[in-house]
């Protein structure tokens, strides 16, 4: 097998992406929305849908197989952010069940999508399971990090142990903490973006202690984001090869520490599309199968 779903760095062949199109899909379905999916402000409809086009073509320019969700009318605009409805194994992907009610219906959403696709399915998560996509990150092909969060309980992380475990996957529980609380967005990819092995982006006054020194521990190498950075996202980071990172425009400290290791970086404008809704390039994105080094 020359590709893999265990990695967040390796080249990226295939992604699942859901269009800001089908997603917002209405000035007036924006309005109804927005507030009480807590967006800090009304995203602009035209002004998303081209953010939303350079970043796909930051994608496709990597040579990416990109695949889109459709519009359904029963999603809320936060269907958008389609890493956390999902996660993806070597075994088939895991449906989740999220941990924000007003996303409960994407996960079958993309079960229909994935089963319409011929692609596998291991397992779901389910009530009173909570577990989402972007509290989960592979450390390695055979260690999976997976958030203790508001939006990730103890009994998804529970289902999530049974269902990999099986196969040799190791799950390593990281305990977050409160931040803002329940409503707002806080996933263990809000603070850790692996960017190549052994090289990850962290913001390290959130970071568990026991989890920054296994990184450590593991040899990892970290770029470290400066406070004023971390509200726009900065340390949201999509590797779409080993050291090729896409990120939000406007963070330049960050976007110099990682070219001062290496790694070219590509920026997009996405204040209506991360920003206002707290979903940076690698909530946008479901990276499916990347290809394993040689």
């Amino acid at each position: 097998m020359n590709h893999t779903s265990h990695s967040e760095y390796l080249k990226l062949t295939s992604v699942l992406i859901k269009p800001v199109s089908a997603a917002f899909r209405s000035d007036q379905f924006i309005s109804e929305q927005w507030q009480q999916l807590n967006f800090l402000d009304k995203p602009n409809l035209d002004t998303s849908i081209k953010e939303y086009l350079e970043f796909e073509n930051l994608l496709k320019a990597n040579q990416t197989k990109v695949l889109h969700l459709s519009e359904n009318v029963n999603l809320s605009m936060d269907s958008v952010y389609c890493r956390d409805a999902s996660v993806a194994t070597d075994f088939g992907m895991i449906l989740c069940h999220m941990g924000k009610n007003e996303r409960n219906q994407e996960p079958e959403d993309q079960k229909a999508f994935y089963i319409k696709n011929n692609i596998p399915i291991l397992g779901e998560i389910q009530f009173p399971g909570t577990l989402e996509g972007g509290d989960v990150a592979w450390l390695d092909t055979t260690t999976l990090a997976v958030g203790h969060t508001y939006r990730t309980n103890k009994h998804g992380i529970a289902q999530m142990k049974r269902l990999l475990e099986p196969h040799g996957v190791r799950i390593l529980v990281v305990e977050l903490p409160h931040y803002k609380g329940p409503s707002d967005v806080f996933h263990l990819m809000s603070i850790f973006s692996p960017v190549a092995e052994k090289l990850a982006v962290v913001y390290s006054p959130l970071m568990p202690i026991n989890f920054r020194n296994e990184l450590l521990n593991r040899g990892y190498e970290l770029v470290e984001v400066p406070e004023k950075e971390f509200d726009s996202m900065a340390c949201n980071v999509l590797a779409i090869s080993s050291k090729k990172c896409v990120m939000l425009k406007g963070n330049p400290v960050t976007e110099q520490g990682l070219k001062d290791h290496g790694c070219e970086v590509f920026t997009y404008r996405g204040e209506h599309i991360s920003v206002m809704g707290g979903g940076g390039p690698t909530c946008l994105t479901r990276p499916l199968k990347r290809r394993l080094e040689n």
